[in-house]
């Protein structure tokens, strides 16, 4: 888990990076070069059988990061929601119960806030952008405060994440999808048979798997429904028990420690070895940097520069979409995640986690309003206009900066009611 967080809060930092230097290109004379780079258009096809196409064009770059590398990330994602029902605090319910009801708090409660002010017309189609809380940034920033914020606090935040990512996605699935073709989406049930059929007869080969998963993603994109959605069921398809138990491997091994056997019985020792770890965590071992620290950043770049003018900045200030993100984010999130967490923890459905206050919680609800990634994602989905995408970005911008402020400012003063180990760092 303390691997996990310290990933989650580098990648963060570097998320924030990256958005810094978007803002800044798309904003400085060599602007034209940030576009053109975005709207480069990728042609790739096998024979006349595929062709990566959006809406009957070529996929462009910024939509091939969108479209394609994403799905990564929201695989890595599943891999995550499947690790902690199977075996992190989602998996027993009176530790589920509090985060889950939290992340509900989080994204009720901005999405009716942001109705208020965008609920006609155009905007009305946004109510899903403050609803995200962006796990990497919000980590990111909260483990800069060190022992301010107690581990179980943090790990709090993180399941809190999660969940927000489950009705993330939800939303996407259920929500945002327009017209659906019928043919694709049996190819895909087809496909996730087959990856469940496989698993269940412990076939280990992987570019089986990785073909069945292309053909899933190929089919969900022709379909209608968003591709991340097939990155998460291919998540939450990996097994999250370890396929060989810890005794079989032993016996491998034995000879191996008793200097016995040649480089075979070293090399079937060694498989047996990664077979007492899950697939899901050697998945997340394997992927889950390259997510943090290569494709989120590179969404950013994609998706953060927004061109910020006297007019764009008027637009905003005026525009019921960007004030509903902005208050939806900053004020939504905060009162929904610290009323539902209270209210639960007052009638003793739940216990806060160790060390946490009050004030703490009141900290990382509003640390929970740092909604950039997901949020940037549903902007696109949710508007076809880029003056609206604009809009919107603007607000996820402010908004994230802002929670992300707030949040700083209360748990810098928040003292835990559980004393840090003697000698103990930052986390």
């Amino acid at each position: 888990m303390m691997r996990f967080l310290g990933i989650e809060a580098a990648g963060g930092i570097l998320l924030i990076v990256a958005s810094m230097v978007a803002l800044f290109w798309a904003n400085s004379p060599w602007s034209a070069s940030y576009h053109a780079l975005w709207d480069t258009e990728i042609e790739m096809a096998i024979g006349d059988l595929v062709a990566l196409e959006h809406d009957g064009h070529p996929f462009t770059l910024g939509q091939f990061v969108n479209d394609v590398l994403m799905v990564i990330f929201f695989f890595v994602v599943g891999l995550e929601i499947k690790r902690e029902l199977v075996t992190g605090e989602l998996r027993r319910f009176r530790a589920a119960l509090l985060p889950a009801l939290a992340a509900l708090g989080g994204m009720v409660v901005p999405a009716l806030v942001y109705l208020v002010f965008a609920g006609g017309g155009d905007g009305s189609a946004g109510w899903g952008i403050p609803m995200a809380t962006d796990i990497a940034f919000a980590i990111g920033v909260v483990s800069l405060l060190g022992n301010r914020v107690p581990t179980p606090l943090k790990v709090f935040l993180l399941t809190l994440a999660i969940v927000d990512d489950i009705g993330a996605i939800l939303v996407i699935a259920l929500f945002y999808t327009s017209s659906l073709e019928p043919g694709w989406l049996f190819l895909g049930g087809v496909a996730i048979i087959g990856v469940v059929a496989m698993a269940r007869a412990k076939i280990r080969y992987a570019p089986l798997y990785v073909g069945l998963g292309v053909i899933l993603w190929y089919s969900v994109l022709m379909s209608g429904v968003h591709t991340t959605i097939a990155g998460v069921i291919m998540g939450l398809l990996a097994p999250a028990v370890p396929l060989l138990e810890h005794k079989h491997a032993s016996e491998a091994v034995g000879p191996v420690i008793a200097g016995e056997g040649d480089a075979t019985t070293v090399k079937v020792a060694r498989f047996h070895l990664s077979e007492t770890v899950p697939v899901t965590e050697r998945l997340e071992n394997l992927l889950h940097p390259v997510s943090g620290f290569f494709i989120l950043p590179v969404f950013a770049l994609a998706n953060a520069g927004v061109e910020i003018s006297g007019d764009s900045v008027a637009n905003a200030v005026s525009s019921g979409i960007s004030v509903g993100v902005v208050v939806g984010l900053v004020v939504g999130k905060l009162l929904g995640v610290s009323a539902f967490t209270l209210v639960a923890v007052r009638l003793g459905l739940c216990s806060l986690p160790a060390g946490a206050t009050t004030r703490h919680v009141l900290g990382i609800s509003a640390m929970a309003g740092i909604g950039f990634t997901v949020s940037m994602f549903i902007t696109g989905l949710a508007f076809d206009s880029p003056g609206l995408q604009d809009e919107a970005k603007i607000g996820i911008l402010v908004a994230s900066a802002a929670a992300a402020l707030i949040g700083t400012a209360i748990l810098y003063g928040a003292r835990s009611t559980v004393s840090p180990p003697a000698g103990g760092g930052s986390d």
